[in-house]
């Protein structure tokens, strides 16, 4: 691979940058459309075409049923009127708030955070990625050589990957607090393959995932099938970026890193 010029590491928090995920080295399998780790029972690995466009907007709720007559009431429209009706509670008097001010003058309340808000019509697997943004942060990284995408890494919560933590439940050596964060896939493409960017971007992920407040992250990697039909790369892979054997096992070991 010719030597890069630049090297970028990007967060996936919006289509534009979803839209910066590189392809799989397998075209059988797409990054895009990957909910193996999300869903324990039917997730898939597969490319699924009908993932990579944007969702159809849902049509809207129907109207409420109107509700049944009242026998006290000569009209439904006058249940603001009937004293055995709860009404909106009224609200409590702020001591701090005078005449016209609204809360937000109010320098002792807490301001208001702006979370970023996923349309409906967003590609299925970027409302999966976009879980944290708000709360614990980006869901995955994409490594840019020259701006060409080069590598992806997903991680997160282990809550926010039910198959990952199936697999954990099978070791129940492992320590159960604090629960580890998860790297759930590493790769890179295959014309990037040999320049060390997955060793890279999985440093990045780690000293992100710390300063996050994780005190370990912990994968699964599949031994057997090839390269390119893993999400989760090979154990010596791990080893060569930090990884211990945590659980030993013929396909499904447990690989785990300490953070500082």
């Amino acid at each position: 691979m010719p030597a890069a010029t630049t090297i970028t590491i990007i967060d996936i928090t919006d289509e534009e940058t979803f839209g910066r995920m590189p392809p799989c080295a397998d075209p059988g399998f797409d990054h895009r459309s990957c909910d193996y780790w999300e869903d324990a029972d039917r997730g898939s690995k597969a490319i699924r075409l009908d993932w990579l466009e944007a969702s159809p907007r849902e049509a809207p709720a129907p109207p409420p049923r109107r509700a049944a007559d009242n026998p006290f009431l000569a009209d439904l429209e006058a249940r603001s009127t009937n004293p055995f009706a709860r009404g909106a509670a009224a609200r409590a008097a702020n001591p701090f708030l005078t005449g016209d001010a609204s809360i937000d003058d109010n320098p002792f309340a807490p301001r208001p955070v702006a979370r970023p808000v996923v349309p409906d019509t967003a590609p299925r697997k970027f409302k999966l990625l976009a879980r944290g943004l708000g709360l614990t942060g980006s869901f995955a990284k994409v490594l840019l050589v020259d701006d060409v995408p080069a590598a992806y890494c997903q991680f997160g919560p282990l809550t926010a990957y039910p198959r990952a933590q199936r697999t954990r439940d099978l070791y129940p050596a492992l320590p159960e607090a604090p629960l580890p964060a998860v790297i759930t896939c590493i790769a890179s493409t295959s014309e990037a393959r040999g320049g060390g960017l997955a060793r890279r971007l999985v440093e990045a992920t780690c000293v992100d995932l710390s300063e996050r407040g994780f005190a370990a992250v912990e994968t699964y990697p599949e031994v057997g099938p090839r390269p390119n039909a893993t999400s989760a790369a090979a154990p010596a892979f791990w080893e060569s970026v930090g990884f211990v054997m945590a659980a030993q096992d013929e396909r499904f070991p447990v690989m785990r890193r300490e953070l500082a």
